[in-house]
């Protein structure tokens, strides 16, 4: 299993429909979560600053990741919420949600 946590920003005064958004989310977009192997999937907001945090229990990061953008309701689902997103400043080129790095962890 990996962890994850990301950050990204939210476009001012979008906070309200993202939350919204969230409330409600399709069944068939956490259908697809499930099946690319991602479990513990939250997201957390502080001010207009949003983090991630997941586990990944699957074999192969690179190729779900890739299954899960294929998938037309994905596609559909980051349509509604992709325009109230911006990338934090240090994201590298092409990156959406800014990988962090674990420094501390205990179970």
């Amino acid at each position: 299993m990996r962890r994850f946590g990301q950050v990204i920003r939210l476009a001012v005064g979008s906070s309200e429909e993202y939350e919204r958004l969230h409330r409600a989310v399709w069944p068939t977009v956490l259908e697809t979560i499930a099946s690319c192997g991602i479990r513990n999937y939250s997201i957390f907001r502080h001010g207009d600053v949003l983090f991630a945090y997941f586990e990944y229990v699957g074999q192969d990061f690179g190729a779900d990741m890739a299954r899960m953008s294929a998938d037309p309701e994905t596609q559909r689902w980051w349509s509604e919420v992709k325009p109230l997103q911006r990338p934090v400043s240090d994201a590298p080129e092409g990156m959406w949600w800014r990988d962090l790095v674990e420094v501390f962890h205990v179970e």
